[in-house]
Formats: C-alpha cells, structure tokens, sequence
C-alpha cells in the first residue's frame, strides 16, 4: 500500500512539473492532426480483383487482373507539411474534386461510391454481352450528384428523381428534352426519394446562355440480373470509377473458358461508359509505377492524353513494364487475346 502511494506521489509530481510541457504535447498534436482542404497522393498500388468478384461456376486463370490505384490520405497539417519534403508525395486541392465551392466532403464521397456502383453495373452488362451470357437490367436510379447553391435549388445531392410534373422518364436525355422545353423561371414539380422518403418540390428554372436548365447534374445507377450470378464486392475505402475497365475483363475471363490473363499479371486503369467506351482517368503516373512496384507484366491505359502521359513516364523512370492503350472494351480484349505468357 505504501509503494502504490510512493508511486502516485512521483507521478503526480512528474505531472505538476511537466504540466507546461504536456500542454504544448497536446496542442501540436491537435495542430498537427487538423484537417486542411486537401489529398496527400503516397504512390500507388495495385490489387488482385479475383478475390472480390465472384461468377457462379466461373473458369479459372493462371495469371490476374490488378486494378491499379492511388494512395491517398485526407490531409493535416502534418501530411500537407511532409508532402513539401518527401519528393514522391504530391497533392492535391479537395476543391478539384468539387463541382461547386458549397460541396461537402460528403458530397464528394457520395458521388465517388456511387461512380463505383455505377462502373460496376456497367462492367457487368458489357462482360455479360460480350460473353453472350443472359444479361437483363434489374433497377435504375436518376441521382442528383450536384445541386448549383447560387440557384436555391430545393433538390439535394443524393436525391432520387422518380418524376416531373407527373411523368417518369427512362433517360437523362428525355428528362433533359422535358426541362429545355420549358421557358426561364417556369416551376416544375419533382418527385424525388429523399431519405427513403418520397416527396414532392417546386423546383425553379433558369438560364445559361441559350439553355434552360434545373441546377442539377444527374448521373444514372443500373444493376442487372445474371445467369450465371456474379456478385462485386469491393472493400470499404475503395470508390471512383477507375476500375471500371479492369473489373469488366475480371468478369468475362471468369464468364469465358479462354484464359485472358496466359498467365500474366495484368494491371490497368480506366473508366467503363455506358457505351463501352473506356474513358480518362487521374493519376496516371502513381498508377503506373504502382503496376512496376507491383510486379505487373502488363499495364493497360486509357488512349489518348492517359497513354502519351504513361509512355512518357516510362521513358523518364526506364520502367520495364508493356504499356497498352485501349479505346472501348472490345478493343481491350481484342488486344489482351493476343499477348503471350
């Protein structure tokens, strides 16, 4: 008991002595941990999608598809200090991400997982149809993913819009048609699913140069049925549209008896539209020295812009790894046929 004592004396005593010293401890670390509006690029990765897509009675491979990716962290002062000093970390300004300065990071976050839901969906409908396997569309959501804040829109990003004024439309180009045949300041009725909860808006109209629109920007979530079933499931963490293009090849090499991948360890980057194009990602040069680091034989890219930036990193970093552009999905199987293990 007297020992217990003796020891509660020291520590006490160390704390009256040092007291000034534990402040100032916990004030840089609250300094040091404060958010600051940006995202500190650490490099990239890459990560085997075999493991989280799943076809029913699906063909094996020898070698994977890699979804290649960027290391982030949501910067501190402390993070955004360190990227001044350690050359291979960049950032970059959260506001980029933003269609309007009035965005959240919510907002962002929200738009980012669903361009995943969205990618995937569309890599689903292209596998299955280019594997002529049974594919039918299941569900479709009209999102609102930004809402113009100078505007006072009612609607809210996150919105679903079912209907205007009475009339559900299959398409953003029908919803679009509707709005612009309207005049400036006109009011529409919008049902939209807000919080699981239907409701109804009088939502405004204005005018940017010749154009009536609504304030919004509206992006399209489809999920289909399968034969045979697949199920993608992506870790918590994991969002953005960038791996649209590899996840669609991991589903129909999975759909296919011919092995794809002859036993290579392929990576790659790029977005599946929903007309099979392939489109332009970020971050290509973390990407691609995520797919050397990793060990890639092969890194697919989206042409254009994406490929001259990753054939010129190469040439600067004299990377060894094959860099292949693609244009639309069919392309990229049409060239991943031909290479050899």
């Amino acid at each position: 008991m007297h020992k217990m004592k003796k020891i509660k004396e020291v520590f006490v005593s160390f704390l009256l002595e040092n007291v000034g010293f534990l402040i100032f401890l916990v004030l840089l670390y609250i300094v040091l941990t404060f958010p600051v509006n940006y995202y500190i690029i650490i490099g990239g990765e890459i990560s085997n999608v075999s493991s989280r897509i799943k076809v029913e009675d699906s063909y094996q491979s020898k070698g994977s598809f890699n979804i290649s990716y960027v290391k982030e962290l949501q910067g501190t002062v402390m993070s955004y200090l360190l990227s001044n000093i350690i050359p291979s970390w960049d950032r970059k300004d959260m506001n980029n991400y933003k269609y309007d300065d009035s965005e959240s990071i919510e907002d962002v976050k929200f738009r980012n997982n669903l361009d995943l839901k969205a990618c995937n969906g569309y890599a689903t409908y292209w596998a299955y149809t280019l594997a002529n396997k049974e594919v039918s569309l299941k569900s479709s959501n009209l999102y609102i993913i930004s809402a113009i804040s100078n505007k006072n829109s009612p609607l809210q990003v996150g919105d679903i819009l079912l209907s205007i004024d009475g009339k559900h439309y299959e398409t953003i180009d029908e919803y679009t048609d509707c709005i612009r045949s309207h005049k400036k300041d006109d009011i529409l009725l919008v049902k939209v699913l807000r919080n699981q909860k239907e409701m109804e808006l009088e939502v405004p109209l204005y005018e940017y140069g010749d154009t009536v629109y609504m304030g919004v920007i509206l992006q399209y979530e489809k999920e289909y049925d399968t034969n045979p079933n697949v199920d993608i499931t992506f870790e918590r963490g994991i969002s953005g549209p960038s791996g649209g293009l590899i996840t669609t090849l991991e589903i129909y090499n999975q759909l296919t008896k011919k092995d794809l991948t002859h036993g290579l360890k392929i990576a790659g980057t790029g977005t599946i539209e929903e007309d099979g194009r392939i489109g332009m990602i970020g971050g290509v040069k973390y990407k691609l020295l995520g797919a050397e680091a990793g060990g890639a034989d092969v890194f697919l890219v989206p042409s254009g812009d994406n490929y001259q930036e990753a054939l010129k990193y190469k040439k600067k970093k004299h990377l060894k790894i094959k860099i292949i552009e693609v244009t639309n999905i069919e392309d990229a199987i049409q060239k991943v046929e031909k290479l050899k293990g």
